[in-house]
């Protein structure tokens, strides 16, 4: 625990046999209160080996629904346990688990309710094997979604983040897309619901091992970060109403403001 507030870690896991190992053995214990498995009907011993480290907390799904539903799973569930802050680690061992006190520090002194891990403060995500079409990319996509949602992140599309139970609570993450994009979306929503992002610098490592959208991924992820930000520029505007941006059912609109 961290000032009295529950640290729960979410995994979603997909064929991370060959990683999971040594991603949990540099979560530090006794900081993290639990950890969270979700295996997305892996085709290797992923749920076995989660169980052999002494995960305790492991489901699978029974058949394979997409990355964005494997968070769906993950959230729920940590909220059911009781978490006050949620991280969210790839099991892939592509982040550095030893960031995770400084994350939910910020979090547990009300510095800002998400963090973000960010692979482009600093120099680290070139050399930490990051191709150079998906920094490309990554910056393009990153400016213009600053310029129309109105923020200042130094990059939306990295999957190490860390959230109050607060916010979980009251973005609408279930109405989101099953596949990758849902992690745009999900940035989108906490700024539409009026909340802050902060971030920390997170060199990262790309390696055979580390998953990793391929090129035409790449594409349909780009396409739907597109569509993302002209919904959310559209909505805010009132010109549209999306679902994606109401607040869940029995919940205050905009309660981060």
């Amino acid at each position: 625990m961290v000032n009295g507030k529950k640290i729960v870690v979410v995994m979603p896991a997909f064929n991370a046999a060959k990683t999971l190992k040594n991603t949990y053995a540099d979560i530090p214990f006794p900081l993290v209160d639990e950890v969270l498995l979700v295996d997305d009907f892996s085709s290797d011993h992923t749920l076995e080996l989660a169980r052999q480290l002494g995960i305790k907390n492991t489901i699978r799904h029974p058949s394979n629904q997409g990355y964005g539903a494997n968070q769906k799973t993950c959230y729920d569930l940590a909220l059911k346990m009781g978490a006050d802050i949620v991280v969210m680690l790839h099991p892939d061992y592509q982040y550095n688990p030893k960031l995770i006190p400084a994350m939910v520090q910020v979090i547990s002194e009300g510095i800002y309710p998400v963090v973000m891990g960010s692979r482009i403060l600093g120099k680290g995500a070139i050399k930490g094997g990051m191709p150079r079409y998906k920094y490309i990319a990554n910056r393009i996509l990153t400016l213009f979604q600053n310029l129309a949602i109105g923020q200042k992140l130094s990059e939306y599309h990295s999957g190490y983040r860390a959230f109050s139970r607060e916010v979980l609570l009251n973005i609408n993450y279930r109405e989101n897309s099953d596949d990758f994009v849902f992690d745009n979306q999900v940035l989108c929503q906490i700024f539409m619901a009026g909340y802050e992002v902060g971030e920390i610098t997170c060199p990262t490592r790309y390696f055979p091992e580390a998953s990793s959208i391929n090129f035409s991924g790449s594409i349909s992820y780009g396409a739907g970060v597109i569509k993302t930000s002209i919904l959310f520029w559209l909505h805010k505007r009132k010109w549209i109403t999306h679902r994606l941006f109401l607040p869940p059912p029995g919940q205050a609109e905009n309660p981060g403001k």
